[in-house]
């Protein structure tokens, strides 16, 4: 069975990318040859272009398609229709568009999960006509509420249609207090691909005192208290491995290389590093 191919979520060097071409040959310097853009809504042509002059691929990407409007610098500001998001994933070679977060208000009640997943489907239907696949990536609250026996999430999955992908952030599941290799055993095939961080704690923010990235105590892969190999374990038919760090003290490039080395030796030597 092919291993994954290791990727890194740009929202990870999102204060570097001020400095396009310098973050995409440091990433390239690693070793690195995908990443994954964070926002598809500014910097496209410019972006496609650096990744091919660093001899990178987008295989995977995020943007908020499954809602009207963002919070964004206090301000309510509304999105683009699908098509023209779909329009900017293929210009960067993308090929699944990922949700990166449906706000917490919507995962309470069974009404609003049944809408959300709804405008998931509905939304796999127009991007496979544009030949993508579309896909949702969870924080912690998918879990904190209950319904029908299940987590919020895992009622949302059992309402998708069969061409909608996950991408687990294992992170965010550890956080929600879910056992996570039980868990992504549990949705099988549909998990395309990992968030892979680590931390050297077990605190929930979103149930707690509220999210701030540098209160969170993320560390290299393996060097924290999540069980990474048992994860991979879960996992052998996912097509990415995503590196990705909210916030980690000091060089954000040194703390990819040490993950990036740690997945090359659980998944194998031979892990390849494209798409």
């Amino acid at each position: 069975m092919p291993r994954p191919a290791i990727s890194v979520q740009l929202y990870s060097v999102r204060e570097q990318l001020a400095d396009l071409d310098g973050t995409f040959e440091r990433l390239a310097g690693l070793g690195i040859r995908s990443v994954e853009p964070f926002s598809l809504y500014d910097r496209v042509p410019e972006t496609a272009t650096a990744l091919v002059r660093h001899g990178l691929s987008a295989p995977t990407a995020h943007a908020p398609f499954l809602s009207d409007d963002i919070e964004y610098e206090g301000r309510r500001v509304p999105l683009p229709p699908l098509g023209m998001t779909l329009q900017a994933a293929r210009a960067l070679g993308v090929h699944t568009l990922i949700d990166p977060m449906v706000p917490a208000d919507r995962w309470q009640s069974a009404d609003d999960v049944d809408n959300t997943a709804e405008r998931l489907n509905t939304a796999a239907a127009e991007a496979a006509e544009a030949g993508l696949r579309v896909g949702y990536h969870n924080h912690s609250f998918e879990f904190h509420h209950r319904i029908d026996g299940a987590s919020a999430y895992e009622y949302f999955v059992s309402k998708l249609d069969p061409a909608v992908v996950l991408e687990v952030d294992v992170y965010w599941a550890a956080m929600a207090g879910q056992d996570v290799p039980g868990l992504l055993q549990r949705l099988g095939h549909r998990v395309v691909a990992l968030h892979l961080k680590d931390g050297g704690s077990v605190r929930d923010p979103f149930g707690t005192t509220g999210y701030a990235a540098e209160n969170l105590d993320q560390v290299p892969l393996g060097h924290g208290i999540l069980d990474i190999a048992g994860i991979l374990r879960a996992t052998p038919g996912a097509d990415y491995d995503v590196i990705e760090f909210d916030h980690v003290e000091g060089d954000v490039f040194a703390a990819i290389g040490e993950s990036l080395a740690y997945l090359r030796a659980a998944r194998g030597a031979d892990v390849p590093v494209t798409d």
